[in-house]
């Protein structure tokens, strides 16, 4: 069945994208990640990019393998995988005509997604603007509005604060304190102490600012700028938290399915989209559900 399913292609591999990913692939749709040569995630045990450097790694019971091309990736929708392609434009898979595309790459500004790109097309948080360069914003900023479709206008401006997990909001981030090669020192998962050397840029060290669970971190040996987010601490301290989809994640999975499945309808018979019919819902809201 899942052979017959809709097509869909999620532009980015990070721990947002990979819950946008896990549950269009539970509910039953074809899903193709695309991503960079060198991705950038940094919750890595939860994030499908994670494939790019281990060849294949599963999150919650979903296995994700790298394609080197555009043909493996379609031998691989067979199967019951969910393939990692590098094509960070995502032109080589548009080849294939999905019916959406999502762009989960959370770069808060448009990296080259159109309207055009497929029947539906949906943006999460800043940096698109529902009816202009793509048909539903999924917010992504913490608190009400969390997951919400928005079918006209943009999702709320960025912050430049990340959000708040456990009470902490900037001290939980671990940044680069020089431009360098990233070397780990403690493997995500473990407790850390604040001021314990979590990591090294460049032969400087990465201290914690805070007591807690080291969350996340990039892949060693990647080059990074001074000031980069390199992980986060979770003062919470529940080492499960690390390995398994966060609440955001599917909260934002949830706004995406229900964009999808609004935008287009899917027959119960059928294991393919087909245009709504029919007037448009009367609502004016500018958010959904």
């Amino acid at each position: 069945m899942r052979s017959d399913g809709p097509l869909v292609v999620v532009r980015g591999g990070g721990d947002l994208a990979s819950g946008v990913a896990f549950r269009l692939f539970r509910a039953g749709f074809r899903v193709i990640v695309t991503e960079i040569e060198q991705p950038t995630a940094v919750r890595r045990p939860v994030a499908f990019a994670e494939a790019v450097y281990a060849g294949e790694t599963t999150v919650e019971g979903v296995t994700a393998r790298r394609a080197t091309s555009i043909d493996e990736a379609e031998r691989l929708l067979e199967g019951e995988v969910i393939p990692v392609l590098i094509d960070p434009s995502a032109e080589g898979v548009r080849q294939l005509h999905p019916q959406a595309v999502v762009d989960a790459i959370m770069a808060k500004r448009n990296t080259g997604t159109s309207l055009g790109d497929a029947s539906v097309v949906i943006g999460l948080g800043p940096g698109f603007t529902a009816g202009v360069d793509c048909h539903a914003v999924v917010e992504t900023n913490r608190g009400h509005y969390l997951g919400r479709v928005i079918t006209k206008g943009p999702a709320s401006a960025d912050t430049g604060v990340p959000g708040a997990i456990g009470g902490e909001t900037e001290r939980r981030i671990l940044r680069a304190p020089a431009t360098g090669i990233m070397q780990a020192k403690r493997p995500i998962g473990e407790f850390v102490r604040q001021g314990e050397r979590v990591a090294e840029v460049g032969g400087e060290p990465v201290r914690s600012q805070l007591d807690g669970v080291l969350r996340g971190l990039l892949h060693d040996g990647l080059h990074v700028a001074q000031g980069t987010k390199l992980g986060d601490v979770d003062p919470r301290a529940n080492p499960e938290h690390c390995f398994t989809i966060s609440d955001k994640s599917l909260a934002i999975a949830g706004g995406v399915l229900e964009a999808l499945m609004t935008r287009l309808q899917r027959p119960p018979w059928s294991g393919s989209l087909a245009p709504r019919r029919g007037p448009a819902p009367s609502r004016a809201s500018r958010f959904r559900g």
